[in-house]
């Protein structure tokens, strides 16, 4: 664990936020230490060992059979950036392992839409829309602000604003960050009507005027939008839970996968 340690890394578990990464990194700890103190106490004992800041480069077939896999080359990489901000970065060293089954899960990687890509909105490399603190940015720089430009009232949450990471804890912090940048925005006059902030002749919103919810619904029922309200999830939980749905006495819930399925309990 402390062979990728750097000292971003240790100032991110005391920052604020930072508990579910603290405790994955004490779970990590335990189950490392534990497992040196029984190492040898059992030969039939299965070991998992956990390599972290790998980055997988080619599959090569078996020598006696071309027609599975033999080996995985992977590159050696390390952590760079402030807290919060690293990066994996290549260091160009190799390490080859012995394999005979390798089971890709790399999480999903985000793909743009068709406007995103054409404003320059979106990193292939990273899979996630750019932004700053979830405020959607592009990737030109403005000179006379010095500054990246910002996309007004567009902003990005999740994995498609940090990429495929982290647990349920992780993303209630990262939605409290782009959250800030929201409110930071509406405080300060940030919240633009056209899409393009920067612009000189964008038209500044004035949020006191706003109906909010209460708008918002009206125009949903206007424009005859079904929405899942906390009732309408009470009857899809109930129904999930009849018995003539479940499979076994033992089996919580029969889950409905089907949208329309679930419409029609409206």
């Amino acid at each position: 664990l402390d062979m990728g340690a750097t000292p971003s890394t240790m100032k991110e578990l005391n920052l604020p936020g930072a508990r579910p990464k603290v405790r994955i990194d004490k779970l990590l700890r335990d189950v490392a230490a534990a497992t040196d103190t029984t190492s040898g106490a059992d030969t039939t004992t299965k070991e998992v060992d956990l390599r972290f800041l790998l980055q997988p480069i080619t599959f090569l077939p078996d020598e006696l059979d071309p027609s599975r896999v033999g080996s995985l080359v992977c590159q050696r990489t390390e952590l760079k950036g402030e807290p919060r901000n690293q990066v994996a970065v290549a260091t160009g060293e190799e390490e080859t392992f012995p394999v005979s089954l390798v089971l890709v899960s790399i999480g999903y990687k985000g793909v743009p839409l068709p406007e995103l890509e054409k404003e320059d909105l979106f990193d292939y490399k990273k899979g996630i829309v750019r932004n700053n603190h979830g405020k959607v940015t592009s990737s030109i720089l403005n000179t006379n602000t010095n500054s990246f430009d910002t996309k007004g009232g567009l902003y990005v949450s999740g994995w498609l604003k940090r990429g495929p990471s982290g647990i349920i804890g992780t993303n209630i912090s990262d939605a409290k960050d782009t959250v800030a940048s929201i409110l930071f925005d509406l405080k300060n006059g940030n919240i633009f009507d056209d899409d393009d902030a920067n612009k000189e002749d964008a038209v500044q919103v004035d949020v006191s005027s706003k109906s909010g919810r209460d708008g918002l619904n009206l125009l949903l029922k206007e424009r005859g939008v079904k929405i899942v309200d906390w009732d309408f999830y009470r009857k899809i939980d109930a129904e999930e839970k009849t018995p003539g749905r479940l499979r076994s006495e033992r089996q919580p819930r029969e889950k409905i996968t089907s949208v329309q399925e679930m419409l029609q309990l409206l």
